[in-house]
């Protein structure tokens, strides 16, 4: 019998590619089981409260592994986002990169691309992904301000879903 130990760099990168796909999907049904039970207002709200801890525990654990130091800036940011669980399994790019300023996209979002698959509207994600994104951000460096761009519900053109400013103020 095989152990992970014995995986090829290869099959690493798809055992890793999977347990985010398993991440995501155990997300999904916990914020579908909430919805169904209580409501979308009250699943949103306590998804949030839960990433609200968990964008802080995943850039602790990438800083950790990265040896990224808090004040880093927006590079180590930039570093930091292509770890995260996301990155193995979305499309996402970094554009209008300076020392104090970034852009970042989701390209391609499982979630939202599901949903288009069932002909349904995108995830209104902004409320959650505000916190998400604002923690992680701070985390990793706590000069660093988020800014949604655009995020669904808002309306987003058809090269990416969701759109996020970081800056640090000089």
């Amino acid at each position: 019998m095989r152990e992970p130990k014995d995986l090829t760099k290869e099959e690493l990168v798809e055992l890793l590619k999977d347990a985010a796909k398993n991440w995501l999907a155990h997300d999904g049904l916990w914020f579908q089981a909430v919805e169904n039970k209580c409501g979308i207002d009250v699943a949103i709200e306590l998804d949030a409260q839960a990433w609200e801890q968990f964008t802080q525990i995943e850039a602790k654990r990438i800083m950790k592994r990265l040896n990224i130091k808090p004040g880093d800036g927006i590079p180590a940011l930039i570093q930091a986002l292509k770890f995260r669980l996301y990155a193995f399994i979305n499309i996402q790019e970094v554009t209008e990169v300076s020392e104090n300023r970034c852009l970042f996209r989701m390209v391609n979002c499982r979630v939202q691309e599901a949903r288009k698959r069932k002909n349904l509207p995108d995830f209104p994600c902004k409320p959650v992904g505000i916190i998400e994104y604002t923690y992680f951000a701070k985390t990793i460096d706590p000069r660093i301000k988020t800014r949604c761009v655009s995020c669904p519900p808002d309306p987003h053109p058809e090269d990416y879903y969701c759109c996020w400013e970081f800056t640090i103020e000089e």
